[in-house]
């Protein structure tokens, strides 16, 4: 094998494994609020989130061409898949630092965070400041508030709507409906998620000089990071899904029906519409609060609301650092 066939291997190799890691870290963006409804047992929601991100991972060509185009520009020749591959390994590297600890990070903000750290380092390499302000940094900011806000308005809309209804009918209609919107949050996370990993295989393709486009995606990167993501969903994250299903509110179906359906949708109009890489673990974790708020402030346990956005801020300088230790490593093998 050529120098260039295994550097382009190795980095597809270290993408599908941090996949892996998305899945199971961010496995509780989809299914923590069904399962602490129990309007879904754990092993039939990661199920059914396994499946959600393997159909979503297939409409999530428009945030893949972002992630693969849009952020850095690397240096010619084998030692740009060096960049790539340091900048994957310092996303792996967070997302496994936060799982031990519980902390809802953002994937997304970790690999954003890797790529451009490694990219700092290497000489020829050239981080698109403006893109990073305009697709990494304001949605970082604006979708919290938005989950936040259409939350709350969602659940009093909802409070108003049901205000004469049974409480014990209530929650069993919306246990029901939780399976709809737990769905349609995992084929939300499939769009943003799993198109974040085949983003940089068509990247690594493209430097190695294995495909002229910048943006075609094979069909075979379609299968491998949705059946990869989904793998790991279904390994589970149950440390995240504690935090994010009982730590913050108490949740009731109804709750649970409303930060769903809010994430989802924020998720999908980014993707699809604006083809914009956003954080559904912020998403969603603002969803949760603001649906909370509904019942009271002091409903939303602010403590470990402000450990997870600490988390948030530190995520992309901490993966961007790890990312640059890691590129001192391994630029020698890439030479």
């Amino acid at each position: 094998m050529t120098p260039e066939l295994i550097a382009v291997l190795a980095v597809i190799a270290v993408a599908l494994a941090f996949d892996y890691t998305n899945g199971f870290h961010d496995a509780a963006n989809a299914i923590a609020t069904s399962v602490s409804t129990r309007a879904l047992t754990p092993r039939v929601a990661l199920l059914l989130a396994a499946v959600g991100n393997f159909v979503g991972a297939h409409f999530g060509a428009g945030v893949a061409k972002t992630v693969g185009d849009g952020l850095v520009t690397l240096p010619t020749g084998v030692g740009s898949l060096g960049v790539v591959f340091a900048g994957v390994l310092g996303a792996i590297a967070w997302n496994l630092i936060t799982w031990y600890f519980g902390l809802p990070s953002s994937s997304s903000h970790a690999l954003f965070g890797g790529l451009v750290g490694a990219t700092l380092l290497a000489v020829g390499g050239v981080v698109q400041w403006m893109n990073i302000v305009e697709k990494v940094i304001l949605p970082m900011v604006l979708s919290p508030i938005v989950g936040l806000t259409l939350g709350y308005v969602l659940m009093l809309a909802l409070l108003w709507l049901f205000r004469r209804g049974q409480p014990g009918k209530l929650n069993r209609g919306f246990r029901w409906a939780q399976t709809a919107s737990a769905a349609a949050m995992s084929v939300g996370h499939g769009m943003q998620d799993a198109a974040k990993t085949m983003g940089i295989v068509v990247l690594a393709l493209y430097t190695g000089g294995f495909q002229e486009s910048k943006t075609h995606i094979p069909g075979w990167v379609f299968w491998t990071s949705a059946t990869m993501l989904a793998l790991g969903t279904y390994a589970g994250g149950w440390r995240i899904i504690r935090t994010l299903g009982r730590k913050i509110i108490d949740l009731g179906p109804p709750e649970g029906f409303a930060a769903e359906t809010v994430a989802s949708s924020v998720l999908y109009f980014n993707a699809l519409v604006l083809h914009a890489p956003i954080s559904t673990t912020h998403t969603i974790t603002s969803a949760i609060m603001g649906v909370g708020a509904t019942k009271r402030l002091s409903a939303v346990r602010w403590n470990v609301a402000g450990n997870i956005v600490v988390a948030w801020i530190v995520t992309f300088p901490a993966a961007a650092l790890i990312a640059c230790l890691t590129y001192l490593v391994v630029r020698p093998l890439f030479g």
